[in-house]
């Protein structure tokens, strides 16, 4: 069982930054994947970013990337998305997950074993 919580998210302007945090209680994750999903507003789950721990490898849905960054700490077993350049369009609830393995399914939302219970990331324009 690996617990995930999730922090750092709050009420910003467009253009601000964040940092999202996702400190996980396993003390390793070399053989997790750590993917980053958010829930606006009355649509779907969707896929934002992921980091495959052990190498540092990472992946991005298309309408973040370039202004969002994937990172982790091993020394923490925290994982981080750093944020910028926010839109209105990235207000959701934001969560991390965790998976063994994923291999080329980072992007699967119901492959996860494991969530945290999300953070409200709001842009106002």
């Amino acid at each position: 069982q690996v617990l995930l919580a999730e922090s750092g998210g709050g009420l910003v302007q467009a253009g601000a930054s964040l940092r999202l945090s996702c400190a996980a209680s396993e003390r390793s994750l070399s053989t997790y994947t750590m993917g980053w999903f958010r829930q606006p507003p009355g649509k779907e789950r969707e896929f934002v970013a992921a980091i495959v721990w052990s190498g540092g490898a990472t992946f991005y849905a298309d309408s973040v990337k370039g202004r969002f960054t994937a990172s982790r700490d091993n020394s923490k077993s925290t994982g981080y998305l750093r944020m910028n350049s926010l839109k209105p369009e990235d207000t959701a609830v934001y969560y991390c997950a965790a998976i063994r393995d994923s291999g080329s399914y980072y992007y699967v939302a119901q492959l996860y074993d494991y969530w945290g219970l999300g953070t409200q990331v709001t842009v106002s324009s």
